[in-house]
C-alpha cells in the first residue's frame, strides 16, 4: 500500500516506514547466515571457507540480475500510477521477456565459466571443488532468483510492499528446513546448500503467481498484451541495466577484495565471510534507514515540503549514527561468541581474525549510516551524478586497500578497506548535501495543500554499502471535499 510521509513528526515517519524494509533486508540475510551456520557446523571451516569464496562471483552476476529485473518494474509503476491498465499489462510482458532471456543466458553461461573465474580470483586449491559445486549449483537456479525478484518488485510496483516481504519470509524458513536436511541427514554438501536456496526460491515464484492469479486480475496477460515492440524493450533495458551495472561496479570491488583474501589462505576466507555474514545484518539495518530516507524526501519534495525534508534528513542522519554507534559496540563486545555460532570448538585464528573485522567495521558504522542516509536524501531529491560517483569513489578506495594495505599489513588491511571505502565517499557526499539543503532552504513551502504522492521502493541485494533500489513518485492530486459538502454533512 502506498504510504504517505508527508506528515507527522519527520523522525517517526522515516523510523516507521524503515521497518518493513528492515525486516526484508533482514530475512534476505538470514538466506546467507542460515547456510553458513548449517555449513560451518556440520561440513567444517574448509567448507565454509568454499562457500564465502565463491560470494564475490555470485554477487556479480546475481547482483547484476537482481538490478535489472527491479529497473523493470519501473515501467510497470508509471503505467499504474497512469491508471493504465493495458499499459501495465505490455510492461509486464515486457519484462517478463527480458527476464527470461537474461535467465537463460545466466543459466547456460555462468556455470561453463565458474572454475576458471574461481581459479583467476586465486581460490586456494583445497576449496576449488566444493567451491566450484556451490557456484555451478547456483547458477543453474538463476531462472528461480531472477524471477522471484521480478514477481517481487511487480507487486511493489503496484503498491503492496507487504506481500513480497511475506513470501520472502516463507522462502526464507524453507530455506531454513531444506539446508539443514540437505546439507544435514542427506549429506549433500554444500551442493545441498545451494540446492535448498534455488528450491526455496522456486516455491515463492509458484507464490507470487498464485498471488497474481487469485488477487490481481489487472496483471493477468493476454495474447495482446505480448505484442510488445522494440521501443518498449528499450525503454525497459534503458531503465533496468543501469541498476545493474550499479551492482557490478560495488561486485567488482568485492571481487577485488576476494583475490587479496584468497592469497592470505583459507582461514583468511573463512574469517571474513563469517564475519560478513554477521556484519550483513547491521548494514542492513542502516541500509533501511537510508532508503527510507529517500522515500521521505522523494514524496515530500513532489508535495512542495522542502522544511520537512531538510528537518527529516537532520534528523535521519542523529539517528543513523545512534543506531551505528550502539550496533557497533555490541558487535565489538559479543563477536567472538557471535562468531562461535559459525564455526565450532577449534579454529581459533578464524575467530580471532573475524572478530578483528567486526572490530574494525563497527568502529566504522557510523560513516556508513551517514553515507546512506545522505546518499538516500539525494537519491530521493532526484540527483543521481553524485550517488554514482560516490559509487565508484567506494570501488576505488577499497580496491586500494585491500590490494595496498592488504599486501603490507595482511587481513587488517583487508577488513580496513570498508571502512575507509565509506569514509572516501561520504567526503563527497557531506558537501553535496549541504549544497541541497540550502537550495531547500531558498524553495518556497507551497502554501497550497500539497500532493501525496505514490513512492515505490525496489530494493535488491546489500553488500556492503551497495543498496539496489529505485525511487518513483506518482503524484496523485488530494481531493478536499467542498465547504458546501461538509455544511450538509453538519
Amino acid at each position: 500500500m502506498a504510504t504517505p510521509l508527508t506528515t507527522g513528526k519527520p523522525w517517526r515517519v522515516i523510523l516507521a516506514f524503515a521497518v518493513p524494509l528492515l525486516i526484508g533486508n533482514v530475512v534476505q540475510q538470514l538466506y546467507q547466515f542460515v547456510d553458513a551456520v548449517v555449513v560451518g557446523r556440520h561440513l567444517g571451516v574448509d567448507s565454509l571457507a568454499a562457500v564465502g569464496a565463491t560470494g564475490s562471483l555470485l554477487f556479480l552476476l546475481l547482483g547484476f540480475a537482481w538490478g535489472l529485473t527491479s529497473g523493470f518494474a519501473i515501467p510497470i509503476a508509471q503505467a499504474y500510477g497512469a491508471r493504465d491498465d493495458a499499459a501495465v499489462r505490455r510492461s509486464v510482458a515486457a519484462g517478463v521477456i527480458l527476464t527470461g532471456i537474461a535467465s537463460v543466458i545466466l543459466t547456460i553461461g555462468a556455470p561453463l565459466i565458474a572454475a576458471p573465474t574461481l581459479a583467476l580470483l586465486q581460490t586456494p586449491p583445497e576449496l576449488m571443488d566444493e567451491a566450484v559445486v556451490f557456484t555451478q549449483i547456483s547458477f543453474i537456479g538463476a531462472g528461480a532468483t531472477m524471477f522471484f525478484n521480478y514477481l517481487s518488485a511487480i507487486i511493489r510496483a503496484i503498491g503492496d510492499s507487504r506481500t513480497p516481504l511475506v513470501f520472502l519470509t516463507v522462502s526464507c524458513a524453507l530455506n531454513v528446513g531444506l539446508v539443514i536436511l540437505m546439507v544435514g541427514p542427506l549429506a549433500w554438501g554444500v551442493g545441498g546448500a545451494a540446492l535448498a536456496t534455488v528450491v526455496a526460491q522456486a516455491v515463492s515464484v509458484l507464490l507470487c503467481l498464485e498471488f497474481v492469479r487469485r488477487r490481481l486480475p489487472t496483471l493477468h496477460l493476454s495474447t495482446q498484451d505480448w505484442r510488445v515492440d522494440r521501443a518498449e524493450l528499450a525503454e525497459h533495458l534503458r531503465l533496468g541495466l543501469p541498476m545493474g551495472f550499479q551492482a557490478s561496479i560495488i561486485a567488482i570491488g568485492t571481487l577485488t577484495v576476494q583475490v587479496a583474501l584468497n592469497t592470505l589462505g583459507a582461514d583468511a576466507v573463512a574469517a571474513y565471510t563469517t564475519a560478513s555474514r554477521i556484519d550483513g545484518l547491521a548494514v542492513a539495518l542502516l541500509g533501511s534507514l537510508g532508503l527510507a530516507v529517500s522515500m521521505y524526501a522523494a514524496q515530500n519534495h513532489g508535495g512542495q515540503r522542502p522544511d520537512r525534508i531538510r528537518r527529516g534528513v537532520v534528523q535521519a542522519t542523529w539517528m543513523a549514527v545512534v543506531v551505528a554507534l550502539v550496533l557497533g559496540g555490541l558487535l565489538i563486545a559479543f563477536g567472538v561468541p557471535m562468531v562461535r555460532l559459525f564455526i565450532g570448538d577449534g579454529s581459533d585464528e578464524v575467530v580471532e581474525l573475524a572478530h578483528l573485522m567486526l572490530i574494525v567495521n563497527g568502529c566504522g558504522y557510523w560513516a556508513l549510516g551517514v553515507l546512506f542516509v545522505l546518499r538516500g536524501a539525494l537519491q530521493g531529491l532526484g540527483h543521481t551524478l553524485v550517488p554514482t560517483v560516490t559509487g565508484v569513489i567506494e570501488l576505488v578506495m577499497r580496491v586500494g586497500a585491500a590490494v595496498v594495505l592488504g599486501g603490507i599489513i595482511g587481513f587488517t588491511g583487508v577488513a580496513l578497506s570498508n571502512p575507509l571505502a565509506w569514509v572516501g565517499a561520504i567526503l563527497m557526499l557531506v558537501p553535496a548535501y549541504v549544497s541541497a539543503h540550502r537550495a531547500l532552504g531558498r524553495m518556497p513551502v507551497s502554501p497550497a495543500e500539497p500532493t501525496a504522492t505514490s513512492a515505490i521502493a525496489i530494493v535488491g541485494p546489500t553488500d556492503g554499502s551497495m543498496v539496489v533500489d529505485a525511487v518513483f513518485t506518482q503524484p496523485v492530486p488530494i481531493v478536499r471535499p467542498s465547504r458546501r459538502r461538509l455544511l450538509k454533512r453538519r
